[in-house]
């Protein structure tokens, strides 16, 4: 499969670009008069998104970030609000778009436009290299920490629905007896020790295989149990800035970028669904 780029994830998502026409193009001006592409990210979601050893902002997402930028013939600004800011909409255009490894799922549909999945990360669990968990049904019944407001959390919660087209199925498999969300790391709190304060964590794969590489003692547990497609943000209502989304994620999966971008952060393609 080589091009996957939804410009909705719902149908309440296209009717409100299209009722929204009128007001459209606005954005995308102000970035093409400006030369300035504003994108909203993380600083602390390694290999996605971190500040390096220069104290500057790098990694996956940055780099897709300011190749999104070039290809519209700006340069990429990058601000930190916070997941929970960036994820509730209404942005009044503090910046642009955000880059920031979102999954479009229903609910965030309803305040955000997800022009392009860019990336599929595989979603799997965790736990201290102490714990005696064989697979991920040695969970049921245990602490998970996840990110607030995350889809891991509403996976553990058995309500998570994600609205894109070609994501792959997946079925619940871990009931836990809490799930402890946090805006703090749970993988430096899962690292104090198994059971501590936690039994295991549910974060995208390749974070966790950053936090190992790292040296902290933890492991993957089992197969990843769904994948996420990661999609593009902008705030709703300009419908000529998600065309240009589009296109110009498309050129980058054709063009083999994004597959060159993945392998080289993440060790492997997740440019397209598994």
């Amino acid at each position: 499969m080589k091009t996957i780029a939804i410009l909705f994830a719902s149908s309440a998502g296209l009717a409100t670009l299209i009722a929204s026409a009128a007001s459209a193009g606005a954005v995308l001006d102000e970035i093409e008069k400006t030369k300035v592409l504003t994108v909203a990210t993380n600083s602390d979601y390694p290999p996605q998104a971190f500040l390096n050893a220069e104290n500057e902002l790098d990694g996956f997402d940055i780099e897709v970030s300011r190749e999104v930028a070039k290809r519209m013939g700006a340069k990429a600004n990058f601000v930190t609000p916070g997941w929970e800011v960036m994820t509730s909409g209404r942005w009044a255009n503090r910046w642009q778009i955000a880059v920031a490894s979102i999954t479009p799922t229903g609910k965030r549909a309803e305040v955000l436009d997800f022009p392009a999945i860019y990336y599929y990360s595989p979603a799997i669990f965790a736990v201290h290299r102490d714990s005696k968990a064989k697979d991920v049904g040695d969970l049921n019944d245990k602490v998970i920490g996840v990110v607030s407001a995350s889809t891991y959390e509403s996976y553990l919660k058995h309500n998570l629905k994600i609205d894109a087209i070609g994501t792959p199925s997946f079925e619940y498999q871990v009931t836990p007896a809490a799930v402890k969300s946090t805006e703090a790391d749970e993988i430096d709190e899962l690292a104090l020790g198994d059971g501590i304060r936690l039994d295991g964590v549910l974060q995208a794969q390749p974070r966790i295989e950053a936090a190992i590489k790292k040296g902290q003692p933890i492991r993957l547990l089992g197969k990843p149990v769904f994948y996420e497609p990661l999609a593009i943000a902008a705030d709703k209502g300009d419908a000529e800035l998600n065309a240009k989304l589009v296109q110009i994620i498309s050129d980058m999966r054709s063009d083999g970028t994004m597959k060159a971008l993945s392998e080289k952060w993440y060790g492997t393609d997740y440019s397209t669904a598994k």
